[in-house]
């Protein structure tokens, strides 16, 4: 039996960000494509809910969520390491998996279902029933997508915004091109958590999907090959080397990453503060709604609504736990860092109460 059972979907952005990571550490492990039978006998009964990926270890332990996976994995197999050693980079990392996990699925979901619609849901049906006939995989594909595909308004992907986040998507290709024309990932010449979290939207739906493969093979070949890089990348089991020397975030970044702050920090304020005022009758254990309400956004000259979600704070969370370690030094260093990509305000940024996962739901610590 293998160390581990990834239970997944190729067109899942966070499978896609999982197995890149598996297959890069090198683990030993299976992958299963849910299909209807998994869902009911594994997934509901220990996850609760219909989602993917989900990893079981060899002792029967059923563990969900991206990031879950890879702390199970790392602290099993910690070398070579996901995190770099330094803390400003470690820092920037995890800003990075914000922004992969929790902003690029605007694009990757408007992508997905305004441009490779049909052809996803026969995707869906193929994986969920494999056996049955070609022809039916279409109508089998479009039940199952039906709340994926009601999901997209709810994010902020209407008439009125399709134009900046398509204006916004293309330019974070030239951004994210320009600065692969330097490194070969995120910090330089291995893969770290950065390029996993990247990879998820980047390769799931918007390189996996055709129409879209088509858009970024065209407007920068330099973030394709990164893809296929990435997806295939494999360690020799103990490089530690390869990042960029004194803990420094690549000026190459900066440009991106300032598109992130723009577009995403605001969201993630008043997120905050519809989080504050759920909390003022809440209590320890509590379940977080996965939506909070809804709150603006502005994104390359277009205004919208899109959902508050809970667990982009979670995400946030974890990369403001990273710099609160941090020593006066290098916070200094990373208060630098973030003045160069204009979200300073991260340095004081604080949630009202604490949030933690428990049986793979978000609850109030």
């Amino acid at each position: 039996m293998s160390d581990y059972i990834l239970y997944g979907s190729q067109a899942s952005l966070f499978t896609g960000k999982v197995r890149a990571y598996m297959n890069w550490k090198g683990v030993d492990f299976e992958e299963r494509a849910v299909n209807e039978t998994i869902m009911k006998t594994v997934i509901l009964p220990h996850v609760g809910w219909a989602v993917v990926p989900v990893i079981q270890t060899k002792d029967g332990r059923i563990i969900q969520d991206s990031w879950d996976i890879m702390t199970e994995i790392e602290a099993a197999s910690p070398v070579p390491p996901l995190m770099p050693d330094g803390p400003v980079q470690r820092f920037a990392s995890l800003l990075i998996q914000l922004y992969g996990d929790q902003w690029l699925t605007l694009p990757a979901m408007h992508y997905r279902w305004n441009y490779n619609e049909e052809w996803v849901l026969t995707q869906f049906g193929q994986s969920a029933a494999p056996d049955a006939p070609a022809e039916q995989h279409y109508s089998i594909g479009k039940k199952i997508g039906e709340r994926f595909r009601a999901m997209v308004p709810m994010l902020g992907v209407t008439e009125s915004t399709i134009a900046g986040i398509e204006s916004s998507y293309e330019a974070f290709l030239s951004e994210f091109s320009a600065h692969l024309e330097h490194y070969d990932f995120v910090f330089g010449a291995r893969p770290s958590l950065a390029d996993f979290a990247l990879c998820g939207p980047l390769y799931a739906h918007l390189y996996r999907d055709p129409a879209s493969r088509e858009i970024m093979e065209r407007v920068a070949p330099r973030v394709a090959q990164w893809v296929r890089r990435i997806i295939s990348a494999q360690s020799n089991g103990g490089d530690t080397a390869g990042l960029v020397a004194g803990d420094v975030i690549p000026d190459s970044l900066f440009a991106l990453l300032r598109r992130h702050s723009a577009e995403h920090l605001p969201v993630l304020e008043a997120t905050n503060d519809l989080f504050t005022a759920w909390c003022e009758t809440a209590a320890s254990g509590d379940a977080v709604p996965r939506m909070l309400g809804t709150v603006p956004f502005h994104v390359d000259g277009c205004d919208g609504q899109t959902i508050a979600r809970s667990f982009s704070l979670f995400r946030l969370q974890a990369a403001l736990d990273s710099l609160a370690t941090m020593s006066a030094s290098e916070r200094a260093q990373a208060e630098a860092f973030l003045k160069d990509i204009n979200a300073q305000s991260l340095m004081s940024f604080k949630l009202p109460r604490r949030l933690e996962r428990k049986n793979c739901k978000l609850c109030l610590a």
